[in-house]
């Protein structure tokens, strides 16, 4: 009878050998709790778990986290992606990019496929792509098109060669051309021969500028002109019956001269005073020893050429 009522109010209270239901009422077997709880999905850290389930032969799988493209990689956890159209030198890339990866990672990725330097490409957007702004913070969507401007090192290096040959066909065309003073500009004024009073020239001597102007010249209009090299005050006078130009060397850009055809031993000269040739002032029957000291006294030595 005892062992009776023990047994009777015993279930309640006491484990029975192989028994799940060990606990006393209300209580909740280890681990039941973690297991019913279910974990937010979604990307970035906190550790969080994918959602899991049961492939068809019963075996547990896991959904793939979402991929995204970084700096030209295929994949990184939890990123949400943009599809580009990526367009340049008439080709064009389907990408795949990180709506929250930068201009200057863009330009990475963009190097990766077309083996244009970052340094080299002009990236286009709605305007000029800021290397330091998200595609987000821009407004990139799906399917926009990025334009790409600029040229490799081997293209630059391929158009710069015929360029450098082209420029060296064109320095010999020069050469070729017609000396100065053949050229009808210069033949009005040379045609009406020598000066009278000119100086005398020495062939195959440089000698130092007188010390008195070199005078018995001819200008451009057929003038008479005379030049006096104020060396005290760096100036050259250039001297007319009309007028007298003083003028500081400085000022003289370049002094360009070439000797008469059938006259060697004089020379036609001119003195750029602006930018353009169209400022020289032309000077006639320079006698050739002076020719070196004019450029010297000019432009300086150091800057002979």
């Amino acid at each position: 009878a005892a062992l009776r009522g023990w047994s009777a109010a015993g279930p309640s209270t006491v484990p029975r050998a192989g028994s799940s239901c060990a606990l006393p009422a209300g209580a909740e077997e280890p681990g039941m709790e973690a297991e019913a709880q279910q974990l937010p999905l979604g990307c970035g850290g906190g550790g969080g778990s994918p959602a899991a389930g049961r492939s068809p032969d019963g075996e547990e799988r896991r959904e793939p986290l979402q991929a995204s493209v970084s700096n030209g990689g295929d994949a990184e956890s939890g990123r949400e992606l943009v599809e580009l159209k990526v367009i340049w030198n008439k080709n064009k890339y389907d990408v795949k990019f990180c709506l929250d990866s930068t201009g200057a990672e863009l330009k990475q990725k963009i190097h990766s496929l077309t083996g244009l330097p970052p340094a080299m490409q002009k990236v286009m957007f709605k305007g000029l792509l800021p290397e330091e702004k998200t595609l987000r913070e821009i407004k990139v969507t799906n399917g926009a098109k990025i334009m790409v401007v600029g040229s490799t090192i081997n293209d630059v290096l391929a158009v710069n060669t015929p360029k450098e040959a082209a420029q060296q066909e064109v320095k010999a065309e020069e050469n070729k051309k017609e000396p100065l003073c053949r050229q009808k500009q210069h033949r009005k004024v040379l045609d009406k021969g020598k000066p009278d009073d000119v100086m005398p020239s020495v062939k195959g001597v440089q000698e130092r500028l007188p010390t008195v102007p070199l005078s018995g010249m001819y200008n451009k209009s057929g003038g008479k002109v005379r030049l006096t090299f104020k060396l005290e005050q760096d100036q050259l006078w250039i001297g007319t019956k009309e007028r007298t130009e003083k003028l500081p060397m400085g000022s003289i850009k370049n002094v360009v001269s070439e000797p008469i055809e059938g006259h060697e031993d004089y020379h036609m000269m001119a003195f750029q005073l602006g930018p353009t040739e169209a400022s020289y002032y032309w000077v006639y029957w320079v006698p050739t020893q002076y020719v070196d000291a004019i450029k010297d006294t000019v432009l300086g030595k150091w800057q002979y050429f």
